[in-house]
């Protein structure tokens, strides 16, 4: 089985860290490949970041000339595009924001969100209203880290990360979800210290992804997620007359 994961930035240095923890958590015989747009925002912090990163995930998909796969994971907590990814693919697409939630409602009653920049709490919770999880959800809390920052300081970003799950755990949250993809792998460090489970979203989307391949699962076409209608699209800049 062959899952695309797509960046939802241009920094190729964190695709190949996504993708480390995708391998990581992907079973035998699945081939994991990255995906970086060839344009777009450096990283995903805001609204029009957001909307200009869901258009350039679409067109590297919908221009990827590499080996066939069988599902997509969408790597960009809270971002924009996953409606438009389903109509456009004809293989099972699941987004880490969804499927982060969906497992860690498997956990326990309530789980609550530790993200980066305050400003981008209202776009998470609104993809978790949208995908039908956010009744759960204690709380949605950011570290003040930027996305390009996470790594920099390991030992920061643990703390930062300890100090929000702490604000989480009090608004009600059993489970915590780590709210970034560049955040893949603080789990481990951080799961014994604050003594409850914590959910990696890509790791949650790659075994999600793996178990619809599996039972023969797509994305249904019948109504919301129907094949785009035949008609002219121009894709980026137009051509000067």
């Amino acid at each position: 089985m062959r899952i695309v994961v797509t960046n939802c930035n241009t920094t190729q240095a964190m695709t190949e860290e996504i993708v480390r923890g995708a391998r990581a958590a992907a079973g035998p015989g699945t081939t994991v490949t990255g995906l970086t747009p060839a344009w777009g925002p450096a990283s995903a912090e805001g609204w029009l970041d957001s909307y200009l990163s869901a258009a350039a995930v679409l067109d590297a998909l919908r221009t990827y000339d590499g080996p066939s796969y069988d599902a997509v994971v969408l790597a960009g907590f809270g971002e924009h595009g996953r409606e438009g990814v389903r109509e456009l693919a004809d293989v099972p697409v699941v987004d880490i924001t969804e499927a982060a939630a969906h497992l860690a409602c498997l956990l326990g009653r309530r789980y609550g969100v530790v993200t980066t920049l305050d400003r981008s709490r209202g776009q998470i919770e609104d993809s978790l209203e949208t995908a039908g999880v956010a009744r759960n959800c204690a709380a949605v809390i950011g570290t003040g880290l930027g996305v390009l920052g996470l790594a920099d300081d390991p030992a920061r970003t643990e703390a930062a990360f300890l100090a929000a799950a702490e604000r989480a755990r009090e608004a009600g949250a059993e489970v915590l979800v780590l709210g970034c993809a560049g955040m893949t792998g603080l789990q481990r460090a951080v799961g014994e210290k604050l003594g409850l489970p914590v959910v990696d979203g890509v790791g949650a989307a790659v075994k999600l992804a793996e178990s619809l391949v599996s039972l023969g699962l797509t994305t249904s076409r019948a109504g919301t997620y129907a094949k785009p209608l035949p008609k002219g699209r121009t894709w980026g800049a137009r051509p000067r007359r």
